[in-house]
Order: structure tokens, then sequence, then C-alpha cells
């Protein structure tokens, strides 16, 4: 069997792991082979762990049949996140981007049923008007190419951060990120019927980015967050409700991925997590 005739790591109880990007020469010969051609980097990854976030598309959305090529070279149990433009999220009058916003996600639709949930940063040091944002929010799409979609908010500003986002979260049905960092805010209320977070202390000098039992303590949480509960061991914006049912009412789907810090290490902590959920 070659590099690229074996399926994605199926997702365990709903739960998918992966990382930020696929293009990054510190991998090449770690995490890719040696000798293997760069254009063939997403069929190898998306082999080798059950999402990726696109992270590119922050910084400009790429043409619909750059996004079906995308769809065409992963395995079918694949699903692609994605970081929406800056432009858009960075805009001064957030309550007039509905056409950029139609316009991205009618272009990115073409990942088809790999397109899993949207993300939409808002960097820090920005200031944020609240009727605005919450104009920002209500023109997010239900759907899109006949299916439904799924937005999450990446809210940097702490000023930013408290119950009233939440509830305005809520209203919307779309999450918002448990980040686990030392330089944005981290919460982990739930808003939504899935799980987004977005892990970011890997450390350069741990194969793993994440020592083995750091790894555990995020695999019992994701396992926690599919069965419908909720860890009581992380930062929290409201008091927790004794084991908050989604809105659903039954398990969730739970993405987390590796994103920044010591991104060289990012592949092998996404895999050894993979490893302890029993995906790989």
């Amino acid at each position: 069997m070659s590099l690229f005739d074996s399926p994605a790591p199926r997702p365990v109880d709903g739960i998918r792991v992966g990382i930020g990007g696929w293009t990054f020469a510190p991998w090449r010969g770690v995490f890719y082979p040696s000798g293997l051609v760069q254009r063939r980097e997403l069929e190898y990854a998306s082999r080798q762990l059950s999402a990726i976030e696109i992270n590119g598309t922050y910084y400009g959305a790429q043409k619909p049949a750059t996004y079906a090529r995308w769809r065409d070279e992963t395995p079918e149990a694949f699903v692609f996140s994605a970081k929406a433009p800056k432009r858009i999220t960075g805009a001064r009058a957030l309550a007039r981007s509905g056409g950029a916003i139609d316009e991205f996600v009618g272009g990115i639709a073409e990942l088809g049923a790999k397109l899993g949930p949207i993300v939409w940063q808002f960097e820090r040091g920005r200031t944020i008007e609240a009727s605005e944002f919450t104009a920002f929010v209500a023109l997010l799409p239900k759907a899109a190419g006949g299916r439904p979609l799924r937005h999450v908010l990446d809210v940097r500003d702490p000023a930013f951060v408290n119950s009233e986002l939440l509830a305005l979260a809520r209203q919307h049905g779309v999450a918002t990120v448990v980040t686990d960092s030392p330089d944005h805010p981290c919460f982990a209320d739930l808003s939504a019927d899935f799980v987004y977070a977005r892990l970011m202390r890997s450390q350069p000098d741990i194969a793993s980015g994440y020592a083995e039992r750091d790894l555990a303590v995020w695999a019992e949480r994701a396992r926690l967050w599919a069965r419908g509960g909720e860890p009581d061991d992380l930062p929290r914006i409201e008091p927790r409700i004794e084991q908050r049912e989604n809105a659903a009412g039954g398990p969730r789907e739970v993405f987390i991925y590796f994103i920044s810090a010591a991104k060289e290490r990012n592949p092998a902590a996404a895999v050894a997590l993979l490893r302890k959920l029993g995906a790989c």
C-alpha cells in the first residue's frame, strides 16, 4: 500500500484532530517523508490526520477551483475548517459585510461535505463596537450549497469576552473557540452543538509537542465534550451548569487543532492525540 492509498483516521466518537495548514518547511523530512514533492503534501497530511484548519484563507480567499482540488485530493472521511479572511473581520463596518461574507462562503462551499466550521477571528487590539458585532453575527449564513454551515467566533479582545458575547453566540448557535494559549483569552463556556479547540502550547523540546500527561488530559476533555458533558478544569466566563446538554440534547462533534507555538511539533502532537483517542 502506498502513502496515498490509506484513508484518513476516522473521527472517534465524533472527535477530529488536526493542525493549522499543511505547508511548512520544517515539517519536510520529519512529518512529511523525505523526497515527498510539495504538491502532494496535502494528500499525505490528510491521510495522517482527521482534519486541517486552512489558515491561508485568513490572508485571502482562494478560487472555487482551488477548493474543489483540495476536496478531491483528500479522502472521504476528511474535513477542512477554515479561517475567514481578515479583510472581513477587520472591517470597520462589520454590519455592512454581508456581501463579502456571502462571496467567501459561496467560494469555499466548493469543499462540499468536507467543509467543517468556519472561524471568524477578531484580533486583539481592535475595538469592537457591540451593535456592529451583533449585526455581523446575524449575517453569518446558515447554509451554502445545500449544506448547513457551522461558524466559530475567535474573539481575542479580553474586554469583549463576557456574558453578552456568550448570549449572542448561543442565540445564533455559533461556537466560541476554546483556546489553550498564554496569549489569548481562554474560556470553555459552550454555545453551540459542537466544540472547537485550538491548542497553542506545543513545546520545541518535547518530541510530541505536548507532554504525555497533557495529551491524556486533552483526550479526556475531548471524550467528555463528545458525550455531551463539560470539563470542570478549564476557565469559564459563567458558572458551570452541571452536565449542560448541547442544543441537540445529545453527543457533540469535537474539533481539536494544534496551532502556532512550536509549530514544528504540531503534526506529532496531533498524531499522538489521535493515538490516545484510538483513531490510529
